[in-house]
This record gives structure tokens, C-alpha cells and sequence, in this order.
């Protein structure tokens, strides 16, 4: 008697369609990306003799992360990160015209007149050892404190949320809350 062998499956294909499932996947499927920050850089600034004019101690507002990712704001530590967002929006905003707060400088404004604007600027550094995710928290904070102040300044005078606002009228909006943020170099504070 004899054995009947089984039938071999053809597998020429299997390549083919392996090769068709991978393509699929890598199409089909969606990448996370890092988080990045969006900045545009400033323009260079041609070389002059001229030493620029110092700024006041009180138009500065200090904000360091150190390689604990520890929040330190004008030389207090800070344990809950969103009391930052209010912190900063006062500094920008200086309602009262504290004398401990940013001086203002009158400027004209289309849509406002004659306007009093903040020389405030935050600045912002960490230590080369602290986290990215942290960094990143810092800055958003930041920045939304200046996109309340611009979204509360829309409602008031044009009854309409900043991002609804024409381009003339953002860009006046900005012109009263621009964004000054200067980030220092990291350093190293563990030592």
C-alpha cells in the first residue's frame, strides 16, 4: 500500500501579499510626532558700538526651571504650576500700575486711541537637566496667559473672541499685549 502524500501549498504569493499588508500598515497608520513649540526666531541684530539701554529690574519677570523641574517665579517656589498662568497675566497686564509691576509706555494703537503698554518681558530659563515635558508646560502656561489677556481685551472692545477678531484688530490687540519672551541659555544649577 502505498502513502498519499499530501499536496504542497503554493507559496510564491506569500511575499507578494506580506509586502501589499505592510504598505497598508505604514499608510494606514497614524504616527505620534514629538511636541515642539512654534517660535519664530528674531532676526539678527547688525553689530554697533552702542551698548544697549539696561532694563529695569521690575520690567523683568524671572521664571527657572531647575533639574528637579522645581518652578521658581521671582524668587519664590511655585508647588502648583497653574498659579503661574495668573502670576504672569498680572505682570503683563500690571491693572493697578503697581510700582513693583512693569512700567507702561504710552502708545498709539489703531481702534484704541492713545494706549498705556507694558515694557514687561518674562524670562525664562532652565536647567539643562530638567525635563522637555516640563519646559514645555512652562511655556504654555505662558503663553496662554497671553492669549486670555488678548481673548478678554476682544471681548470687552469688539464683543468677539480674539481669534474672531479681523487681522487689523488682532494685530492692534497684540500691539497692547505683545509677546516678550526671552529664553536664556540653559545652565547647570546642580553642582
Amino acid at each position: 500500500m502505498s502513502k498519499k502524500e499530501v499536496p504542497e501549498a503554493n507559496a510564491s504569493s506569500c511575499a507578494d501579499i506580506a509586502f501589499t499588508l505592510l504598505i497598508f500598515f505604514l499608510v494606514a497608520t497614524t504616527m505620534s510626532t514629538d511636541t515642539g513649540l512654534s517660535r519664530l526666531l528674531p532676526p539678527i541684530v547688525p553689530e554697533t558700538e552702542e551698548t544697549p539701554p539696561p532694563v529695569k529690574e521690575r520690567n523683568v519677570f524671572q521664571v527657572s526651571i531647575n533639574y528637579k523641574n522645581d518652578l521658581l517665579v521671582e524668587g519664590e517656589w511655585m508647588t502648583d504650576i497653574r498659579q503661574l498662568r495668573g502670576r504672569a497675566k498680572e505682570f503683563i497686564a500690571n491693572p493697578a500700575d503697581a510700582d513693583n509691576l512693569p512700567e507702561k509706555q504710552e502708545t498709539e494703537v489703531p481702534f484704541f486711541g492713545t494706549y498705556r503698554v507694558s515694557k514687561g518681558v518674562i524670562s525664562l530659563q532652565n536647567d539643562r537637566g530638567s525635563e522637555y515635558q516640563a519646559y514645555l508646560t512652562v511655556q504654555n502656561e505662558l503663553q496662554a496667559a497671553y492669549n486670555e489677556l488678548r481673548d478678554e481685551l476682544a471681548k470687552e472692545k469688539f464683543k468677539k473672541p480674539f481669534e474672531d477678531c479681523s487681522s487689523e484688530e488682532q494685530d492692534a490687540i497684540k500691539k497692547i499685549y505683545p509677546q516678550r519672551i526671552s529664553e536664556a541659555e540653559p545652565k547647570n544649577y546642580k553642582k
